[in-house]
């Protein structure tokens, strides 16, 4: 193992980045087909939780079983970049040469302790009203009572990002592994307790995904307790983007002040 890895977070085969520092891993493999990805279901898991735990399964599988100097996630659809906008059109058919490279990264890891997505502005609604839209807002209140509990010291920050319009998403990162340990830790110190506090079970499929859900919102939090120097990347997405659905759905949301189904 190389001493940087980038976490390729899939459930299915897909065309992966040919440099080496990226490793696929198969997320929710317990149980399920052989890919041929590195599986989250060896060592120290929580494979089996991935219906609700989402790419954290992948997550917890490298913080107990990955020894590297530096870590990162991204998905097999989306990855960071850090091209221009021109550079971005010219290779619109060819997505996979955007990938932030090796060289890169390390370049922008010797000026700052983060790679993080550039954050996505909601403007008409705060972190905590999209969520309340979007999902069961009990859930985050909850969260918000384990944090007092807990982690009283990051509750200033927890209000200032769910008061705020704007967003790291996608649980996307690179940053030191002995960073990366310590977020870990706080994380998943939370979500088993959220875990042992909420009763999902009349939930849909989507919104069974609350752990992930909510541990974007963390990250978040995170970052902004500990002041952490970070460089926002764009994030490209290797698929085409229905941009009307993706409208639509946000307009029904506000429209039907959150009436989601289970």
């Amino acid at each position: 193992m190389k001493d940087l890895a980038i976490l390729v977070a899939t459930h299915k085969k897909y065309q992966m980045p040919k440099d080496d520092i990226y490793l696929p891993i198969h997320v929710g493999r317990q149980g399920k087909e052989d890919l041929g990805y590195q599986g989250d279901n060896t060592g120290d898991n929580i494979s089996i939780k991935n219906p609700n735990y989402c790419e954290l399964t992948g997550l917890y599988w490298a913080w107990k079983n990955l020894n590297c100097e530096y870590i990162g996630l991204c998905h097999y659809r989306r990855y960071f970049t850090n091209k221009r906008l021109i550079q971005r059109f010219l290779h619109r058919h060819n997505k996979f040469e955007l990938i932030l490279t090796e060289s890169e990264i390390r370049k922008l890891l010797k000026e700052y302790d983060v790679i993080l997505p550039t954050k996505r502005n909601y403007y008409i609604e705060t972190v905590w009203s999209h969520y309340k839209n979007a999902h069961h807002i009990k859930d985050l209140e909850e969260t918000k009572k384990i944090i007092e509990e807990k982690y009283p010291e990051y509750l200033d920050s927890f209000e200032k990002v769910m008061s705020g319009t704007k967003l790291h998403l996608y649980n996307m990162f690179i940053m030191k592994k002995e960073l990366f340990d310590e977020y870990c830790q706080w994380l998943f110190d939370l979500l088993f307790e959220l875990e042992k506090r909420v009763d999902i079970i009349n939930y849909n499929n989507y919104q069974k995904r609350i752990f992930g859900f909510i541990s974007e919102r963390l990250f978040n939090v995170w970052v902004q307790y500990k002041g952490i120097k970070g460089k926002y990347l764009t994030v490209v997405n290797l698929d085409k983007i229905n941009w009307f659905k993706k409208i639509s759905e946000f307009m029904s949301r506000k429209i039907t002040g959150g009436k989601k189904t289970v």
